[in-house]
């Protein structure tokens, strides 16, 4: 049975390298897969899945008009055995609902990767609407500096937490941190 799965993490828990490897598994056994990721992410080059520790793999880019069903269907959906999401954080609540119909109409897994919240504590908007309809949700999880588990996103801005900014500001180490709740109360960072 296809689901649609939801992974999610905070920063630095390794979701793009799990999609990555989830992409690579697939690919491995001769499947074919078809891996997208935020065109509004350009912290490497536009159109590639690109994690921390290295791994990297070209992919289709989505903006917020982009039409999942519509991509599958002028791709061969028939051929497809898995569709991959990497920053899910970024899709819409249409977009959502296409990979929904994609797992219903068309018995594709659809497996996205992305954040709960943002560096408020907000949900996205796509991690809102996984939340609501995914057939499974998962954790991946990361630690703090104090060694507890890291579940919130801090932005941070000449070395101190900031709780107040545009929801969407992309970026990597530089720019966030994972911390677990009581240091992403307090803005510590260590």
């Amino acid at each position: 049975m296809s689901k649609l799965y939801f992974r999610y993490g905070a920063m630095g828990a390794s979701k793009t390298a799990n999609a990555l490897m989830t992409d690579y598994n697939y690919r491995e056994r001769n499947m074919q897969t078809r891996l997208y990721t935020p065109a509004i992410d350009t912290r490497t080059n536009i159109g590639t899945v690109a994690s921390r520790i290295g791994l990297k793999e070209e992919a289709v880019t989505f903006s917020p008009e982009f039409d999942f069903l519509d991509d599958a269907k002028k791709n061969n959906i028939e051929n497809l055995s898995c569709i991959i999401i990497d920053e899910s954080q970024f899709l819409t609540k249409k977009q959502v609902y296409q990979l929904s119909d994609i797992v219903d109409y068309y018995r594709i897994p659809v497996i996205c990767y992305g954040l709960r919240t943002d560096f408020k504590g907000d949900l996205f908007e796509g991690s809102h609407w996984l939340f609501a309809i995914a057939d499974s949700i998962e954790e991946i999880k990361t630690i703090c500096f104090c060694k507890n588990k890291a579940i919130m996103n801090a932005r941070i801005v000449n070395g101190k937490v900031v709780k107040e900014g545009e929801q969407i500001q992309i970026g990597g180490n530089e720019s966030y941190i994972a911390l677990c709740r009581k240091h992403w109360k307090k803005g510590e960072l260590e």
